[in-house]
């Protein structure tokens, strides 16, 4: 199957997030600190690739599949849409908030996933990790030397719930995703209104899944 042309820098965002999607077998995700939780499943998430390789050439779909185990315990969309939203998810019903979350999710995951076709190893190097002013939050840190482009620092935002580390926020070189998404919706949503934002991005999932 044809690969589309990606942003290298949006590229090596997405491997390191999904680098952290897969924790170790004998122990469950609240049994491990944040940086642990990073570096431990990185080594495991090269191997599932390399595993499901022969799968993924015959059937891009199968790569989202995975995305979608994976991704979904780890990372807190409903955090990360509120966010995104600001001010805009306390107007929004509860439909259109579900709607929104629904079609964030499926936008990410399909980005990492398509970002993952072209997968290459860079040298990760993990810092050690922050915590976040007044809060139990931490900041994990890490490193990629990314070919062509240079260090890449990116840090996960990263919170402790009942089941464990979850992701809200991931930082390049700085830039906030959250922040950088909050940016252009809310734009959208002065303009034309949170239903069309919703069905700008449910169009392009939809595109995406056909294409």
């Amino acid at each position: 199957m044809p690969r589309p042309v990606i942003n290298p820098v949006a590229v090596c965002v997405c491997r390191l997030l999904l680098a952290l999607l897969l924790v170790p077998v004998t122990v469950t995700a609240s049994d491990l600190s944040p940086q642990q939780l990073v570096r431990d499943t990185s080594s495991r998430m090269l191997q599932a690739m390399h595993e499901e390789q022969g799968s993924i050439e015959k059937d891009g779909a199968h790569l989202y599949q995975l995305v979608e185990q994976i991704v979904l315990p780890y990372f807190d969309f409903q955090r990360m849409s509120q966010w995104v939203l600001g001010r805009n998810w306390r107007m929004a019903t509860t439909q259109q908030r579900e709607q929104f979350v629904e079609q964030f999710r499926m936008l990410l995951v399909r980005t990492y996933g398509t970002a993952l076709l072209e997968y290459a190893d860079e040298e990760i190097v993990y810092l050690p990790a922050a915590e976040e002013k007044g809060g139990a939050n931490v900041m994990v840190r890490t490193e990629v030397n990314q070919p062509g482009i240079g260090v890449i620092p990116i840090t996960y935002s990263m919170y402790p719930s009942g089941s464990g580390w979850k992701v809200y926020d991931i930082s390049i070189s700085g830039v906030s995703l959250v922040t950088n998404y909050r940016s252009t919706y809310g734009s959208i949503i002065r303009k034309d209104g949170i239903d069309r934002l919703i069905d700008q991005l449910s169009e392009r999932n939809r595109l995406h899944a056909d294409g």
